[in-house]
């Protein structure tokens, strides 16, 4: 049995599938938080709480490295954590710090810090000559002005230390670039307390579908698990309406997507200790990295891999942090394609209807997550708004993305935001 010390999470799946993960494996864990009350009030409805498997639960300031790596020191003295592990992109870095002060297994600082930042990742890739977007970085208002002309308009402004899609936009002339500097001066702290920082990425706006590489890196190797498809929506923001896996691409579409993931972890250093979701552009002048994020995908796509593979990424997530081989071997789970579609509210207001009925009796309905009515809607502006998903499976081939969308279709027929 080992001993995992986790610092913070999400409070979302991930927050449930990194507990199952460990506890599955026989281990157990520490948590680490500085604000325990942001999980209670998430607690999720019908199961008990993750945190309840925990064998501690410590509360101190999570976002002051200078304090946190001597006390994390200290609590490592007394409980022997064996590795350090987190599924929430801002402490992703923090992570990373602590396992090089405790000597536990884990990539370079400098390679997820690299990765966690965006204008970080543009500037690697670019030193390492793999082909991206024109890019541009700054603060003042004049410089993202003039970048922006040089750039060419329609071009994708984001923030360089956001996730979820926040605040990721396309625009299409310098009033609009305007107002979501003016936004994003308006967001100086973020959802976890950490003051962002102010620089704005600009990127040309590339052309192309969209997918992600899973990969996982142990031992000096990445190894492969698979490529995802992703639907986009909600412009001009950038929000993830689905994901199916496998994606249906060509062979040739497939490679050139993993290679060039590959390419990217490499010139970034994660080729240990990883579990990887690197996104790629597959535009008409061949594939380009949009990013590089070292942890385990959301929006349910590690589930996605497990319903098809057999592979459990939280589960790899864990081996992996603990230094150990993850079990990569694919079993056959009786589906060739296993797809999930998320309702995006496009109005605000508040929901009065959505009725599921019958669905998660639906043949091939894997999973069925929606809101209840009388909650608050917010139009959506990034992928913390969605009010529930669908999940289904394939046993033949490639056909569960449109047995999600027309099981979403009725969905959004009968559901009512006033």
């Amino acid at each position: 049995m080992a001993h995992l010390l986790v610092v913070e999470s999400w409070v979302g799946s991930m927050s449930r599938l990194l507990p199952r993960a460990i506890r599955e494996g026989g281990h157990e864990f520490t948590f680490l938080t500085r604000d325990l009350h942001h999980y209670l009030r998430s607690a999720p409805e019908g199961t008990a709480h993750p945190l309840l498997g925990a064998r501690n639960v410590i509360t101190t300031d999570t976002n002051d490295l200078d304090a946190l790596l001597p006390e994390v020191a200290r609590l490592h003295s007394v409980l022997a954590f064996d590795g350090v592990i987190t599924s929430c992109d801002y402490y992703l870095p923090t992570v990373a710090r602590i396992a090089g002060h405790l000597g536990l297994p884990g990539p370079g600082p400098e390679a997820v810090e690299n990765a966690c930042r965006k204008d970080a990742t543009r500037r690697v890739l670019a030193d390492a000559g793999l082909p991206g977007p024109r890019f541009a970085v700054h603060e003042e208002w004049a410089d993202l002005a003039r970048a922006a002309q040089e750039i060419g308009y329609p071009l994708v402004a984001k923030p360089v230390d956001l996730c979820a899609g926040m605040y990721v936009r396309r625009v299409d002339d310098e009033a609009q670039l305007a107002e979501l500097v003016r936004a994003l001066a308006d967001f100086p702290v973020n959802a976890r307390g950490q003051r962002r920082t102010p620089a704005v990425l600009l990127e040309e706006l590339l052309d192309g579908p969209e997918v992600s590489v899973e990969t996982v890196s142990y031992a000096g190797a990445v190894h492969m698990v698979g490529v995802t498809d992703k639907s986009i929506g909600g412009a001009p923001a950038f929000i993830e309406t689905g994901h199916m896996f496998p994606a249906a691409l060509s062979l040739a579409d497939l490679d050139a997507a993993e290679q060039t993931a590959l390419g990217a972890l490499k010139a970034l250093g994660l080729t240990d200790g990883v579990v990887a979701h690197t996104e790629i552009k597959l535009t008409s002048g061949g594939p380009r990295v949009v990013e590089v994020n070292p942890r385990p995908a959301g929006n349910r796509i590690t589930e996605l891999v497990r319903h098809v593979t057999g592979i459990d990424l939280a589960a790899a997530f864990v081996d992996v942090a603990l230094g150990r081989r993850p079990d990569l071997r694919h079993t056959d789970t009786g589906l060739r394609s296993a797809a999930v579609g998320f309702l995006v509210p496009d109005r605000t207001g508040t929901l009065e209807a959505l009725d599921a009925g019958q669905l998660a009796d639906e043949p091939g309905v894997l999973e069925v997550t929606l809101a209840e009515p009388g909650k608050a809607v917010k139009a959506a502006g990034s992928n913390n708004e969605y009010l529930g998903h669908v999940m289904a499976g394939d046993p033949d081939g490639p056909g569960a993305r449109d047995r999600v969308e027309g099981l979403l279709a009725g969905l959004r027929a009968g559901m009512v935001i006033r």
